[in-house]
């Protein structure tokens, strides 16, 4: 990366993502990919919760090694632990895993037990929102797995954005694809899946607050069911 690139300044990065936003909204996953790669370098990184490891594999066709950022919350499925341990043996990436300043029993004891239960926002501040801007200083730009087609909270989300609370660049590739687009490219190129996805869950996120979806009902209605709670922070 040249010293300029380096440089950029807030906002700069804000009108080059809002200028990207346009240019690219009908270009595919892996072109949006090439240009993040090509356009922030070493500054770029994934981030992925694990559910599957569709966007880790498309950087990593870009960028063999791009390093993939994993919020271990201490509250994880096996299933999902599992799945990074996978992703991080056989796929030419770099897992970066990154934990909360305190352990769940540090938190019990600040807070009280099951603080999600009781508190869920500030649970996920605490296991979620702090630890990733921590993990993402050293990044310009960090590439998410969005769809538009999850829910009505991501319908309008740009293939690449401005994330104003963190001041980087916030692109999501995949943002116009449908589940059925995700299955037929984890089919195409035996992309690795969290088992849960096979066992009623459509969204994988903490096991205290992620329940089976019912039919019918949108991919994260299992988030924080019946808490009028539908993100954890991390995207809104």
């Amino acid at each position: 990366m040249t010293t300029a690139q380096e440089q950029r300044t807030a906002e700069e990065l804000k009108a080059l993502a809002e200028r990207a936003g346009r240019e690219l909204e009908d270009a595919s996953a892996l072109d949006v990919m090439r240009w993040a790669v090509e356009t922030f370098g070493d500054r770029f990184c994934v981030t992925s919760s694990m559910e599957d490891a569709v966007v880790a594999h498309l950087a990593s066709r870009v960028k063999p090694g791009v390093d993939v950022v994993f919020l271990d919350t201490g509250y994880h499925f096996e299933e999902t632990i599992g799945t990074r341990d996978a992703v991080e043996a056989v796929m030419n990436v770099n897992v970066l895993t990154l934990t909360p300043r305190q352990t769940v029993a540090e938190q019990d004891a600040e807070y009280g037990p099951k603080l999600h239960d009781r508190d869920p926002d500030l649970c996920c501040k605490l296991r979620k929102v702090q630890p990733l801007e921590e993990g993402l200083k050293g990044y310009q730009a960090w590439a998410t797995g969005l769809r538009r087609d999850e829910s009505p909270t991501r319908a309008n989300t740009p293939v690449v954005g401005w994330d104003e609370k963190r001041g980087k660049v916030k692109i999501s590739p995949i943002a116009r694809w449908t589940q059925d687009d995700v299955d037929a490219y984890v089919a195409q190129h035996g992309v690795l899946t969290n088992p849960l996805l096979m066992d009623g869950y459509a969204s994988v996120g903490c096991a205290p607050c992620t329940r089976r979806v019912l039919e019918g009902e949108d991919a994260r209605a299992g988030r924080w069911a019946g808490r009028g709670k539908t993100e954890c922070g991390l995207h809104g």
